[in-house]
């Protein structure tokens, strides 16, 4: 069930006391889908031209929180830091729990949005349909097909950086994520709606997709 709080982990209340979300570290288990994108030219300050990521994620139990997510995110340099960090712009899931929990802890600027996904196994291969809207409209749809599910487990490790958001008092927010998934390149097509918020990644080329498959990871 989506936006579902596990009962067994503790949780701490929203600023507003209006909702309740698990403290970190949050230990989340489930399936990604990533397509890394090149975009060719700036659309605004925040979205310049590079190298782009976009994800559909659904966490699964055990996961304290279990919901669907639809990112986008690119690599950013931070002063005092050797790589790059991740850093997500763009970002809808279908739980409130998730969404503030996202943004008070993390500055994920986490929005609601409405999910549908279909998986279907046929021996190795699996293929995953997903669509994501907000208030009815469409944002994205994305095709996937994939044998991930047979490869080794193999560790992963990132780091995230966020901007501060009014939610962390303009602070600016910092985040490990490490586990384990079964990973490999899979096959991904996109639709982005054009009149909606991620119209702007219509025009940038596809590179490649992954789908990391039954990830284990901790994120704190």
């Amino acid at each position: 069930m989506a936006g579902t709080v596990g009962t067994v982990h503790e949780l701490t209340r929203s600023r507003d006391g209006s909702i309740a979300y698990p403290r970190p570290p949050w230990h989340l288990t489930g399936q990604l889908f990533l397509t890394l994108f090149q975009l060719s030219e700036p659309v605004d300050p925040a979205r310049p031209a590079g190298l782009w990521g976009a994800a559909f994620v659904r966490y699964d139990e055990p996961s304290p929180l279990t919901y669907s997510e639809l990112l986008v995110a690119r690599p950013v340099p931070v002063p005092g830091r050797r790589l790059r960090l991740a850093s997500v712009t763009d970002i809808w899931v279908d739980s409130p729990a998730s969404m503030a929990g996202g943004r008070e802890l993390w500055a994920i600027p986490k929005e609601l949005c409405d999910f549908d996904m279909e998986s279907v196994r046929r021996g190795p291969v699996t293929s995953t349909e997903w669509s994501a809207t907000v208030e009815h409209r469409p944002i994205a749809e994305a095709r996937f097909t994939d044998v991930s599910r047979a490869a080794l487990r193999s560790p992963f490790w990132a780091e995230t950086w966020q901007p501060g958001l009014d939610d962390t008092d303009g602070a600016d927010r910092t985040a490990t994520f490490r586990g384990t998934s079964k990973v490999l390149p899979c096959r991904g097509r996109w639709d982005f709606a054009a009149d909606g918020p991620l119209g702007w990644l219509r025009g940038a080329r596809p590179l490649a997709s992954f789908r990391m498959a039954d990830f284990r990871m901790t994120f704190a």
